[in-house]
């Protein structure tokens, strides 16, 4: 008889692919998936510690799943991800309901880890750093992946240490996978039906693995026929390289949203984040890009009110922000991370914080709304991923990763047509499909 395995993800882009690939995994010893609570016979929690609070996030979760099986049978309780990685055996402490910790770079051994605890009802934890044995075991498994839109983890790993972040301690240093590895997964999404796939990596711009690069892996997965697009995330200022920028003016399927974290506008501040980079060179790698493809917009992270930030470093990341008029940004008030660089300086006043917070995200959605707005009684492609489950609609994306809904059709889900945006808001575009005989001659 199968058991039933219920898996929730928080976080990334990464911890998506990996429970998908977790799930293909557990298949292997008699999983299925299910997405009702209630009749699952282990409970996976895939993890992130980039935010605040999220390790108290994982016990809440776990009060909730100990409610639901108050009178029930307890299901097999495994806590994944970098949280796992970062707490270890101290969960196993302080939660006995928890049955396995097992951290991002050990999903390899997941399969024996489960069989071991079945067989000695023992509580196990495994946070070892191995990304070349688990993508080795994961190599041989088939990435079951069939949506649309599918991600693909190219490198893993940090060696920059910025001062605020905990990356490099919970999925160890730089790793980047084989080159002919990654074709083979593309190849095997693409026969799965997927037609966008996006290129991941805690660096992937760092993607380094005997001379090929990134430009080089993006130019290899654009001569698989039935792939259509492709994107990748998440960048680091430092690793744009002559021909990463390059592959923009070469490429016909790598979209045009450069997501290319930039923290901070100032250059004190980001010295005292351990960035590398100075807000002059982030400005030549968008002039050249701009110049490359004019079609090109980018989006980026904020950290605001890092300890150090005075008001004249606050009005320099608002006017890059002005300058470059970002289309869509994530942007959050410093919050330290356990055991980084950063966790044990002096906060800004969370008042200074919380204002110049507002008025950043003021200014980037104010951005997002005008790009949103000059597509209005335009034609833009999109990529149909889905139909929705409100009002016949159907879901896509432009190529500037915008969600668009529209009246279409069945046979448009996995295709790129053609979409009249007719209105918009923030964060959607609103339209319908044009018909052959209503499309503009180019």
């Amino acid at each position: 008889m199968m058991k039933k395995i219920f898996i929730k993800t928080f976080g990334c882009q990464m911890n998506e692919y990996d429970s998908n690939r977790i799930f293909d995994t557990v298949k292997k010893i008699g999983f299925e998936k299910t997405d009702v609570l209630d009749e699952t016979d282990c409970y996976l929690l895939n993890t992130c510690h980039i935010r605040d609070k999220a390790k108290e996030k994982v016990y809440h979760d776990i009060g909730r799943i100990k409610k639901n099986f108050r009178s029930k049978k307890k299901p097999f309780v495994i806590i994944a991800g970098c949280v796992a990685q970062a707490e270890n055996e101290e969960m196993l402490k302080r939660e006995p309901y928890i049955d396995l910790v097992i951290g991002p770079q050990a999903y390899h051994k997941i399969n024996p880890k489960i069989e071991e605890y079945f067989e000695k009802q023992k509580k196990l934890e495994e946070t070892d750093f191995d990304a070349e044995a688990k993508f080795n075991y994961l190599n041989q498994i088939k990435n079951s992946s069939s949506k649309v839109s599918s991600f693909l983890t190219i490198q893993e790993g940090c060696d920059k240490f910025c001062h605020f972040c905990v990356v490099p301690y919970t999925r160890g240093p730089e790793y980047s996978r084989s080159f002919n590895e990654i074709i083979d997964e593309a190849k095997n999404l693409s026969f799965n039906g997927v037609k966008e796939i996006t290129l991941l990596g805690q660096n992937v711009n760092a993607y380094n693995y005997d001379n090929y690069k990134l430009s080089d892996l993006i130019l290899e997965i654009e001569k698989i026929p039935t792939i259509k697009r492709i994107r990748y995330t998440t960048s680091h200022p430092r690793d744009m390289t002559d021909d990463l920028i390059e592959v923009y003016g070469i490429s016909k399927k790598l979209m045009p949203l450069v997501h290319l974290p930039v923290q901070s506008g100032s250059d004190k501040v980001l010295k005292l984040m351990n960035r590398k980079h100075l807000i002059s060179d982030y400005i030549k790698t968008y002039e050249r890009l701009k110049k490359i493809n004019s079609k090109i917009e980018f989006s980026s992270d904020f950290i605001i009110a890092y300890p150090g930030e005075e008001e004249k470093d606050f009005n320099e990341t608002f006017q890059l922000i002005k300058n470059i008029k970002f289309i869509n940004s994530f942007s959050f008030i410093f919050s330290p991370r356990p055991g980084t660089a950063a966790s044990n300086l002096k906060l800004i006043d969370k008042e200074i914080s919380k204002e110049r917070l507002e008025k950043v995200q003021k200014q980037l959605f104010e951005h997002q709304i005008l790009m949103n707005k000059s597509l209005e009684n335009q034609e833009i492609n999109v990529l149909v991923e889905n139909k929705t489950e409100e009002n016949n609609k159907f879901f896509g994306r432009s190529e500037y990763m915008t969600s668009v809904i529209f009246d279409g059709n069945d046979e448009d889900v996995g295709q790129v047509i053609k979409v009249k945006i007719n209105n918009s808001n923030q964060n959607t575009l609103f339209g319908e499909k044009v018909r052959k005989s209503e499309q503009k001659v180019a």
